[in-house]
């Protein structure tokens, strides 16, 4: 199913896209995700996209076109896709070759969508762009350049206009019912993922591996954290989080267990999640032999390996400024977890690789990429 949400900006299309995404099990994405995806790849195309949005230009309308085309032409898009932001121009709406089956647009007066984005929380009010003048120009925008798309998609018979005042709910449930029941039905049952997936999160102290759990956790899944049992017995014992604390456990499991030591302690709760769950993610697999030994007790789960790297003194700082276990950062400790626990392998494996030393917002940009890829494929 390929569906384009349309509406001035605050009508709510990327809550009723996500929302949708969900239930239609394909990806939501905007044409600003694509642009910063492509402009972080190391391509001609991509360092040329990154010079103009740096710049604050607009793309242009041909090279948006060959950007949106290309990007949706790739598998995790095959079954279809919920796009935002595209197209903005008739332009763009002749020359889309990827197929739209409805265009729903999200309707609300001119004054409502001012007031709902002039309300936004504090973290949006210091922005240029969040202005009434501003926002009161990129309505005006969307009225000359994106109107005649909308005529182009009713005349062709893919238009479906819903009122945007509603709650969200009622908004939801009218777009579902515009698609029909049948047709919704079918796109459900037609797809389910192909095998359970465990999506295991590899990296030194402070790389942003709970981060990437989280946010992994937020889009479909439940997740096991592999350092929770030291950390209980730490805290059930009221002893300090030292390094030397920290180390004396972990050789404490592993003279027993091996050094699968925390993937033998964790098993049990894996295979319940994933009663439960399609999607599991362990936040901090270190050792190659906890690799080895979940691939060869989850024999039909699809193990994913997700590998975070930032910078030594950007990972100490990190650490440093945490409000619990603050002190477990340092050189002594990187190298116990690269050798003494045989971490190095599992980064050298990894099947995707992720540089995080940027802000929160550039790390989910490169985990949404990774999610939809494992997941949409």
């Amino acid at each position: 199913m390929k569906l384009v949400l349309f509406g001035i900006q605050g009508s709510g299309k990327s809550t009723q896209g996500s929302l949708l995404s969900r239930y239609l099990k394909v990806p939501y994405l905007s044409t600003g995700h694509i642009f910063r995806t492509i402009a972080k790849e190391k391509t001609l195309l991509g360092k040329k996209v990154k010079i103009i949005m740096t710049s604050g230009m607009l793309v242009p309308d041909n090279l948006t076109i060959e950007i949106v085309n290309d990007y949706l032409s790739r598998p995790e898009y095959q079954r279809g896709y919920i796009l935002d932001g595209f197209p903005r121009t008739l332009n763009q709406a002749k020359r889309f070759k990827n197929g739209v089956d409805k265009v729903i647009y999200l309707e609300i007066p001119d004054k409502e969508a001012l007031w709902r984005l002039a309300s936004r929380d504090d973290a949006d009010q210091g922005r240029e762009d969040n202005t009434v003048k501003a926002i009161k120009r990129r309505i005006e925008v969307f009225h000359k350049l994106t109107e005649p798309v909308l005529n182009y998609y009713e005349k062709e018979g893919k238009f479906v206009v819903i009122d945007g005042l509603q709650k969200i709910k009622a908004v939801n449930e009218e777009i579902l019912k515009s698609l029909g029941k049948q047709l919704v039905k079918n796109q459900i049952r037609s797809w389910s993922l192909r095998k359970k997936i465990l999506l295991a999160i590899v990296g030194l102290p402070g790389a942003g591996k709970t981060a990437a759990a989280n946010y992994f956790k937020e889009r479909n899944g439940s997740v096991i954290e592999f350092g929770k049992i030291i950390n209980n017995y730490i805290d059930k014992h009221h002893l300090r989080h030292s390094e030397n604390n920290h180390r004396k456990l972990r050789e404490k499991f592993r003279e027993k267990y091996g050094r699968e030591a925390f993937a033998i302690l964790n098993e049990k709760k894996i295979k319940k999640a994933f009663l439960k769950d399609k999607v599991v993610i362990v936040d901090g697999l270190r050792s190659w032999e906890e690799y080895v030994y979940l691939k060869k007790k989850l024999k039909r789960i699809k193990i994913v390996l997700v590998a975070l790297y930032a910078d030594k003194e950007l990972r100490y700082e990190r650490i440093t400024k945490r409000s619990y276990r603050n002190e477990l950062c340092g050189e002594k400790r990187d190298i116990d977890e690269l050798i003494g626990i045989n971490m190095a392998p599992t980064l050298g494996f990894a099947d995707y690789f992720v540089r995080a030393n940027g802000s929160i917002e550039d790390l989910e940009d490169k985990l949404e990429v990774i999610f939809r890829i494992v997941y949409y494929s």
